[in-house]
């Protein structure tokens, strides 16, 4: 093998010649064995190179059988802390019993031999992470033509299982790096000091109270806000929403899993227009001046960046690949969830249990948060144990199904209406029929507390307490 630079023109691996292994339709897929076997030779040559780019390396990455054992070697040598070099690579082939496999003795040292810098060996990973990109997309690119022409196959699961695959074949490649605190401190600088200020940095839900606690919901977050039944919590996600996407003109995505898009959209025009919802239910019932208000609010709200999504049985993969379109396409900034207990995992739950299923559904959506970079609310039931408390006074390890919505969610809220309870005065005889308590149960960055809201069941509208300095 002639001697070589890693960093030398890399075109020629393209032409060199391998086994048949691997073809389709007569076609070898992509690869680079060269840069392959360079970046073996590199990781046994140069400690430190080793230590700073053995994260980034998979054994999926070499298509080359021979040069996967030879991975698989090293990567065992580094977990057990041992030195890496021809000879201690050699050892640990010949104790897995792939000595052979690899090529022998007589290939390892030509890997090591054919090298004299390391210098360009990330550059060289990031060429083969894009090889097996290509690799893989034509695996499964092959398995959806194959199962597309089978007439037992769904559809829609067949969509879901392409989107899936390609979404982990991203992730795989091109996971985020860490980063020393310098970079770290510069992107904040820039989001926070350059590119605006806070409020631009987070999304106000346009309650006061709540807005001063949290200063804003941040990127990357999950936020629960948790209710029993016929407290209000879809009425006070769309508030929230609605505050957003017109008084601070950021696009959001409502998800709603148990109303439609209609539903959704008549109680907004209720909130908008003090036009009694059950009134919109019924056009009929509207005197000329509603019906002419009806008309001007639905004008209105034409232009505002609301998106809502009322597909039935969504999973999870199939709500983070609509949400990745809708920032691309819409720069969305924010992704309500309607409600959390509604949602079906990914993949096969068969032999999960509801709380399991949940879990898994509450680390996705935390995952989704982080890699969208934008905060994401679902909204979830709390148990029947809640009403068995004197007054209903909600805690955090009411939330239905799942202790781990608590561990996952940076802020657990939970909305409380002493009405309900029988309790329309309160202990100085003032009125508090329409007083709905947001209580912070968890607050992963801040202070917990009680953000007094008023609640009008005609029109379905939350809106700040207007006595919110007594409470």
């Amino acid at each position: 093998m002639e001697k070589i630079t890693i960093g030398q023109d890399i075109n020629r691996s393209k032409r060199l010649s391998l086994t048949a292994a691997g073809e389709i339709n007569g076609k070898v897929p992509p690869q680079a064995v060269e840069l392959e076997c360079s970046v073996l030779g590199a990781l046994m040559l140069d400690e430190d190179k080793l230590f700073g780019v053995i994260d980034k390396l998979h054994e999926g990455l070499f298509y080359k059988s021979e040069n996967k054992l030879i991975y698989n070697a090293i990567r065992k040598l580094v977990a057990n802390r041992q030195e890496v070099d021809m000879l201690t690579v050699v050892q640990q082939l010949t104790k897995d019993g792939t000595l052979e496999s690899a090529g022998g003795s007589y290939n390892i040292s030509l890997l090591t031999n054919n090298i004299v810098s390391a210098a360009h060996v990330e550059f060289h990973i990031h060429i083969l992470a894009e090889l097996y990109m290509k690799r893989e997309l034509i695996r499964t690119s092959t398995e959806n033509i194959r199962d597309a022409y089978d007439s037992t196959t769904d559809a829609i699961e067949l969509v879901n299982k392409a989107e899936k695959n390609l979404m982990e074949i991203s992730e795989l490649s091109f996971r985020k790096q860490s980063q020393k605190l310098d970079l770290i401190i510069a992107d904040t600088e820039k989001k926070l000091l350059t590119e605006g200020n806070e409020e631009d940095y987070s999304v106000p839900s346009g309650f006061i109270r709540l807005d001063r606690i949290t200063s804003g919901f941040q990127p990357g977050s999950l936020i629960i806000l948790a209710a029993r039944p016929a407290m209000g919590k879809t009425a006070c996600g769309l508030t929230m929403a609605l505050n957003i996407v017109k008084n601070f003109g950021k696009p959001v995505v409502y998800f709603s899993l148990e109303m439609t898009g209609i539903e959704l959209l008549l109680r907004l025009v209720s909130a908008e227009s003090s036009i009694s919802a059950q009134k919109l239910k019924k056009v009929q019932s509207m005197n000329n001046r509603e019906k002419e208000l009806f008309v001007s609010t639905l004008d209105s709200m034409r232009d505002i960046p609301l998106i809502i999504d009322d597909s039935v049985g969504i999973d999870i993969f199939e709500m983070r690949a609509k949400c990745r379109r809708l920032q691309q396409q819409h720069g969305i900034k924010m992704v309500f969830i309607d409600y959390l207990q509604l949602m079906n995992s990914s993949g096969d739950s068969r032999n999960r249990n509801r709380e399991q299923e949940v879990s898994a559904i509450s680390r996705q959506l935390k995952e989704m948060a982080k890699e969208l970079n934008i905060p994401v609310l679902a909204m979830s039931q709390l148990s029947r144990r809640v009403e068995d408390r004197p007054m209903g006074i909600p805690q955090s390890s009411d939330l239905r199904e799942s202790g781990s919505l608590e561990q996952d969610a940076d802020i657990v809220m939970a909305i409380h209406r002493p009405v309900i309870y029988g309790q329309n005065k309160d202990d100085q005889g003032r009125d508090i029929t329409e007083l709905a308590n947001l209580h912070i149960l968890k607050h992963r960055s801040g202070s917990l507390g009680i953000v007094p809201l008023r609640f009008e069941d005609r029109y379905v509208r939350f809106s700040d307490w207007h006595d919110e300095e007594d409470f």
